[in-house]
């Protein structure tokens, strides 16, 4: 009995994940405010029963798929860092999924941090937000860690102090690619460069 119950869980476990990742799409496309469970059936090839059945409102449900994005994200990061042997390899690597990221999964980001935003003022959203805003600072301290041993060079700020670096740049340039400015991405990857040698140093140069 108790296989068969973990059996039904991880095969509605399952199911969930799917669901999140297919109506991913719909739910960056319309955000929070505009979207309830009716909308994303409405915009999906699921039933409104199927997605009610499934999760018990939108929250459930854009947590669930927003969690899953992120962590595939995290993952393409820190293949980033496996891959990478030298110092200005592991910078290439760097600027260019940051850069790729936004040019071809701009409203999935914004729909994180629209998320994000809704934390502040929902009880709901904020535990997920945070476990997932977590993940995105060890993966960004991952990062820098691997720097500082490509570089020999000491790291000199704590972890949340550098992801809020990297964040803020990040969303800034978000803001201005919605927008239309074709330079955003650009002027993203060279304020990143100079953030992380201002935060750890040119490689090679003395302590």
């Amino acid at each position: 009995m108790d296989r068969i119950s973990r059996s039904q869980v991880d095969k509605f476990s399952q199911r969930r994940a799917e669901l999140g990742e297919a109506t991913l799409q719909t739910l960056a496309s319309l955000g929070y405010a505009r979207t309830s469970l009716r909308e994303i059936a409405q915009n999906s090839e699921y039933s409104h029963g199927v997605l009610h059945y499934y999760f018990k409102d939108k929250v459930d449900l854009i947590l669930c798929s927003v969690r899953q994005y992120k962590a595939v994200c995290v993952k393409r990061y820190d293949q980033v860092v496996e891959e990478s042997t030298r110092f200005e390899e592991l910078m290439e690597g760097f600027l260019d999924a940051l850069g790729a990221t936004v040019r071809d999964e701009a409203p999935l980001h914004r729909l994180w941090y629209d998320l994000r935003s809704q934390s502040l003022f929902e009880d709901a959203f904020r535990a997920d937000v945070a476990e997932i805003d977590k993940s995105l600072e060890r993966m960004i301290w991952r990062v820098m860690v691997r720097f500082s041993e490509l570089g020999g060079r000491p790291l000199t700020v704590p972890p949340g102090v550098a992801y809020a670096v990297f964040d803020g740049l990040f969303q800034q340039c978000l803001l201005r690619h919605l927008n239309g400015d074709r330079r955003a991405v650009s002027t993203m990857q060279k304020h990143v460069r100079v953030a992380i040698l201002q935060l750890l140093g040119e490689p090679g140069l003395p302590h």
